[in-house]
């Protein structure tokens, strides 16, 4: 038996832990999917099929999986894949390095922007500079739609903690660790441009949840498509907007709209505040019973993986939940929405990571 405490880096090849599925991702490697595995709130242990598999065309899948003991069920003899554990209890890293690349391997989707260069090394040098690039892929010269060959296609993923659920509940207070931040230290603070009772309607990028104008700001600043935003408080939507050509704003109650940051340090008093009435719903790693919200956000900043926290008081309906605290987060590395197989493409990371 595992212990807690103890740290099962090793992973077993050609055996399956059939079963316990929690969810699925895609994956290059090995090593990656276990560190996909380590950074979801719950997942415990894992099976990643590899490239040589030969059943069906699964490859590069990374399937999650948890049961109550945290032990796999069973284990099976299956080539072609290998298993292993979340590495939550050894002290990860939380921007952990991938150097490897991947020849013949796409990752399709998830392009920001695209340029001609004249091999795979240089395409990962202009990701690990670009700070919105998480991962390449590149065409090289023998590719078979020449019109593409050596073009560069760098690609994005959340590279900051999303709170997927925002929602209004009485007797829940929400808040952020205070370690994790989220951006880079930068010395010129950020002229904040937000448009009051303003909505910047179309050109609708994507919707993520957001519990403040300077959150929703922060996620636009992040993303390399986000050119303004335009939140509403009433439902914490954060609405991201693409659009190089024009800013066409109107007025519109509840709704705040701005500009994302570029080379400058934003304000993090959004990070430091604690929401009463708010519940950042789903992503639980575990709870603990605490006494207040503020023990509970100081439990969440002690706790390496814990990105953001609920606490449920005594004023909760539902006095079975009282003092709980549950710590939460979501992945924040680099994760392409989909690997496959593709003759002379060469996939990779940005090396940002790697420079500690």
């Amino acid at each position: 038996l595992l212990f807690p405490s103890a740290c099962p880096s090793e992973l077993l090849e050609n055996v399956d832990f059939p079963g316990s599925d929690i969810a699925s991702l895609q994956s290059p490697s090995v090593e990656h999917c276990q560190q996909l595995c380590t950074q979801h709130p719950a997942c415990l242990f894992f099976t990643f099929i590899r490239s040589d598999w030969t059943r069906d065309n699964r490859h590069f899948s990374c399937f999650l999986k948890s049961t109550p003991s945290g032990q796999p069920s069973s284990q099976a003899p299956l080539l072609g894949v290998t298993s292993g554990f979340s590495l939550k209890s050894c002290n990860p890293d939380p921007r952990p390095c991938f150097s490897q690349v991947f020849q013949d391997v796409d990752f399709l989707g998830a392009d920001y922007r695209a340029l001609f260069t004249p091999d795979y090394q240089e395409c990962q040098r202009v990701c690990t500079q670009d700070p919105g690039c998480q991962f390449f892929t590149f065409l090289k010269g023998e590719f078979t739609g020449q019109n593409f060959r050596f073009k560069c296609h760098l690609k994005f993923s959340w590279s900051v903690p999303r709170t997927p659920i925002v929602e209004k509940k009485a007797g829940v207070t929400s808040g952020f660790a205070q370690k994790a931040q989220q951006t880079q230290e930068l010395d010129t603070p950020c002229q904040n441009q937000f448009f009051a009772n303003t909505d910047i309607p179309g050109s609708d990028l994507e919707q993520e949840k957001s519990v403040s104008v300077e959150h929703c700001q922060v996620l636009c600043s992040a993303h390399p498509k986000c050119t303004y935003f335009s939140y509403s408080s009433d439902d914490f939507k954060c609405h991201l907007k693409n659009n190089l050509n024009d800013l066409a704003a109107k007025p519109k109650d509840g709704v705040t709209s701005g500009i994302p940051a570029h080379f400058c340090q934003l304000d993090d008093t959004w990070v430091k505040q604690s929401y009463e009435g708010v519940d950042f719903r789903g992503s639980d790693i575990r709870f603990e019973l605490m006494d207040t919200a503020e023990l509970c956000q100081s439990k969440c900043d002690e706790d390496p993986s814990c990105q953001f926290y609920a606490y449920v008081d005594e004023s909760f309906s539902d006095r079975a939940e009282w003092r709980r605290c549950f710590l939460k987060r979501v992945i924040t590395m680099p994760a392409p929405p989909k690997v496959s197989k593709l003759a002379n493409v060469v996939s990779g990371f940005s090396l940002r990571d790697c420079r500690k």
